[in-house]
């Protein structure tokens, strides 16, 4: 299966082939594309990457500590469900380490970062309401926020968020085909794009602060 994530998260030339597996399962199970609580089963996965199996339960484990998969004795593993009860939890951490990502990312970020947030930010600006799908859309959702996370250079502030903001997708993907739409959503990536890269710490900050309120709020309005 080939997607946008994998050419995005597949990682840099040389790393492990249990990192490479890692970050492929990790992107398919947040997108719903391994539904939940389907089996995970590590011959399979491995055959299907063209790896040996102990890569595949390496990534495996990590993915349990993500809280995206789950293990139970001579049963096996599986996709963890999407709990929506998760969301105001998963919703009070991001409004606390959003904003400080969006800030720090607006004083710590380079030339070359720079210049790719505002190239994103001119390719969400050009998208046309109802052309993109909405799958297409949350893979720029995901690449946005990963961006703005490396972009915030604190390694710790980045796993951390990636984490949080991989169950809030979850649970975004889980209830999409209860949503309208999410273009207006993804839009909000503009400004706040176009903010970091001008060096607006408090603007960056405010805009990530209502982009994941209105988040949450979208959600529960569709429940």
């Amino acid at each position: 299966m080939s997607t946008v994530l994998e050419a995005l998260d597949s990682g840099p030339q040389g790393a492990s082939l249990a990192e490479h597996a890692y970050l492929l399962l990790r992107d398919r199970l947040i997108m719903l594309d391994i539904k939940p609580g389907d089996p995970i089963n590590d011959g399979h996965i491995a055959g299907e990457l063209g790896i040996g199996r102990t890569p595949v339960r390496e990534a495996i484990k990590r993915l349990e500590s993500d809280h995206l998969v789950v293990s139970y004795p001579r049963r096996g593993t599986f996709a963890t469900g999407v709990d929506i009860t998760q969301l105001a939890d998963v919703s009070e951490i991001r409004e606390l380490l959003e904003p400080l990502a969006a800030r720090r990312a607006a004083r710590m970020a380079g030339p070359n970062l720079r210049e790719e947030l505002r190239d994103i930010a001119a390719t969400i600006g050009e998208l046309e309401e109802g052309k993109a799908g909405q799958q297409e859309l949350m893979r720029y959702d995901i690449q946005v926020h990963r961006l703005i996370y490396k972009a915030a250079a604190n390694p710790h502030l980045e796993d951390v968020l990636i984490r949080y903001d991989n169950l809030a997708t979850r649970i975004w993907c889980y209830m999409l085909e209860k949503m309208p739409s999410v273009t207006g959503h993804i839009a909000e990536h503009v400004d706040l794009l176009n903010a970091i890269a001008d060096g607006d710490e408090e603007k960056a900050a405010a805009l990530a602060l209502h982009h994941v309120t209105s988040f949450e709020e979208t959600v529960r309005k569709v429940l």
